[in-house]
């Protein structure tokens, strides 16, 4: 019998600073993001699929995620995804896991991972632009992690969000500045393509979290704050291919290709800002889901 996991299990199971523990633990026992498989992407009639295959020792897995634009339009989920388990020894399908569940707790474990020696001690002023799966992901994570003090989400229409516990705050505004400038940690989580704020405003012990594209001629952050900042990439060869903030901020004579320092060595990293580029890869969705799965079987008591 094929197990599947909900996001109810998902979220049973794993809890958000297990998440980094597993994300942390994998990179610590020479998990090489280098070696991963690249994602790649069907064009579809509503918008494309992409397929992230991964394998380990034990397991092999591969997330099927769908990108729909039109969706949000129709009141449904931009991205839907589903993952796929198989056994690493007889390659038989193992688990089913609902996709977007598993991104919505990987994407922040993995950014929380790469800036966790970076963060002052707690609790946080936290900003966070976008109130999807992915900005509140952030904000459960970095309470989970390092306690929170204060936490402003950024949205074009703060009538349309439903967030508790935050303060939800309007694009453009004086407000979105004066947080901004307090700010310990900045996160982007939109569909933006231009960048969302000036970072004059930040301030140089500011840490800044960018995860909300994967396209190379899209950005949530400005040129000025890679010229001033120590840059952590989950991968420089996937953020020189998939990630338009690194992307452009090289074109724009920003940054340059040999400042931009792996997830991995991030801890020896110095200097502040600290910016974490972001996109998303394989082997994070495999490392979590078999952190998932390792917990027992929907139902079963947690060891």
């Amino acid at each position: 019998m094929i197990h599947y996991y909900d996001a109810d299990d998902i979220a049973r199971l794993l809890p958000p600073a297990e998440a980094v523990a597993a994300i942390e633990a994998a990179l610590r026992g020479g998990l090489d993001p280098a070696a991963g498989v690249a994602r790649s992407s069907v064009p579809l009639p509503a918008g494309e699929l992409l397929l992230m295959p991964a394998a380990s020792g034990t397991h092999a897995g591969v997330k099927l995620a769908t990108v729909a634009p039109g969706n949000a339009a129709l009141g449904l989920p931009r991205i839907n995804a589903v993952y796929v388990l198989f056994d690493g020894a007889t390659l038989r399908p193992a688990a089913l896991l609902d996709g977007a569940a598993l991104t919505t707790l990987r994407t922040p474990a993995v950014s929380v991972a790469a800036v966790r020696g970076h963060l002052p001690p707690g609790p946080l002023r936290l900003v966070v632009f976008g109130a999807g799966p992915q900005g509140i992901g952030h904000v459960a994570t970095l309470a989970a992690v390092a306690g929170l003090s204060t936490a402003d989400v950024v949205v074009r229409d703060p009538a349309a969000a439903r967030v508790a516990g935050v303060r939800v705050l309007r694009a453009g505004t004086p407000e979105v500045a004066e947080a901004l400038a307090a700010a310990d940690v900045v996160v982007c989580a939109t569909t933006a393509r231009t960048p969302l704020f000036d970072s004059a405003v930040l301030r140089d012990q500011a840490v800044v979290i960018a995860v909300g594209s994967h396209e190379p001629d899209a950005r949530e952050l400005d040129a000025a704050l890679f010229r001033r900042s120590t840059v952590v990439v989950e991968d420089v060869a996937t953020a020189l291919r998939e990630c338009g903030d690194v992307v452009l901020a090289i074109a724009e004579g920003a940054l340059t290709a040999d400042r931009l320092i792996p997830m991995r060595d991030a801890a020896h990293a110095g200097g502040k800002p600290l910016v974490f580029k972001g996109s998303g890869m394989a082997w994070q969705d495999l490392v979590v889901a078999e952190a998932v799965v390792g917990r027992g079987w929907p139902g079963a008591p947690r060891s």
